[in-house]
């Protein structure tokens, strides 16, 4: 009896040594990677491009207009006129969007405590996000309106805290959607070693989910707040004109640097268009110090929690 041995099949050459073909791919990636990086570099000198020339622009024209007296003066009453002041536009910027931010902030910090810690999937939750989707794409002029008729036309006149209100409907969405954003963040397990210790649900969101969460709520509202210093067309319906300042949000009407910008900008007169580009310089440095006051809040609380 003879038995035959089963012999293992030759392997088939591929014609391309491994050491090959393994640097041809390694070749491949670090070009795709090279094109990859290229690309993100065109792009973000191609987003670079018209930041810069705007902030060129700005400070070349606004440059020459500001000085003390333009930041301490009233407005001058005709758009004839040359030179300066926005002091009562100042004024007003800061005070509106202080009345707005005393009301939206805390509000909307509240609402998004409900939406993580209590609200979660019910049907209350899920219509108030929902609401606050839709508010955040509405167009501001279109908050203006609405102030303009369920308070300005009630009350018979206008005020800065009408603009105010415009501003906080505003900025409500903004600080819901983001403060819920971070207390999402925040991990389960502090919650339930808070619990387990025997402190109620509101202490433990008092004292450790907020603090945990703390860092980005604050640059999410401040980051909110610079937005509604820029908002032009709620201030422009719903605060009416002034020429010195008016420190009574609820008596008469007010203005702001953004109503300044538009108004003075469409007047074909230099005077009322240096005023405009002054203006304008003014509101970019008062966003920019709202960003850096945030980032530094942020910083402070991230290394407290370190």
């Amino acid at each position: 009896m003879t038995t035959t041995a089963t012999r293992p099949a030759p392997e088939r050459s591929t014609g391309t040594p491994p050491d090959l073909s393994r640097g041809a791919l390694s070749m491949r990636r670090r070009v795709v990677n090279h094109v990859a990086a290229g690309g993100i570099y065109l792009a973000l000198i191609l987003a670079i491009i018209p930041l810069g020339l705007v902030m060129w622009t700005v400070l070349s024209r606004g440059a020459g207009v500001m000085s003390l007296d333009f930041l301490n003066s009233d407005i001058p009453n005709s758009y004839r006129r040359e030179g300066p002041g926005m002091g009562p536009a100042i004024v007003g910027t800061l005070l509106i969007t202080g009345m707005a931010s005393l009301m939206a902030i805390p509000l909307g910090v509240f609402g998004a405590i409900y939406l993580n810690e209590y609200g979660k999937q019910k049907p209350l939750a899920r219509i108030i996000r929902l609401m606050a989707d839709v508010m955040t794409g509405v167009p501001s002029i279109v908050m203006g309106l609405f102030i303009y008729i369920s308070w300005v036309l009630v009350v018979g006149k206008f005020s800065g805290f009408a603009g105010s209100l415009a501003l906080a409907c505003l900025m409500l969405p903004v600080v819901i959607r983001s403060s819920e954003e971070m207390l999402r963040l925040v991990p389960d397990e502090l919650r339930q070693a808070s619990l387990a210790l025997g402190a109620r649900k509101w202490r433990t969101i008092l004292t450790v989910v907020l603090p945990a969460a703390i860092s980005g709520i604050t640059s999410g509202a401040l980051l909110a707040v610079a937005r509604a210093a820029g908002e032009t067309a709620p201030i422009v319906i719903v605060t009416g004109i002034v020429f010195s300042t008016n420190t009574n949000l609820f008596d008469g009407s007010n203005t702001a640097l953004p109503a300044q910008i538009f108004r003075n900008a469409s007047q074909p007169f230099i005077g009322a268009q240096d005023r405009a580009w002054g203006a304008a310089l003014t509101l970019i440095v008062i966003v920019v110090l709202f960003t850096i006051v945030s980032r530094i809040i942020a910083n402070r609380f991230a290394l407290k929690e370190r």
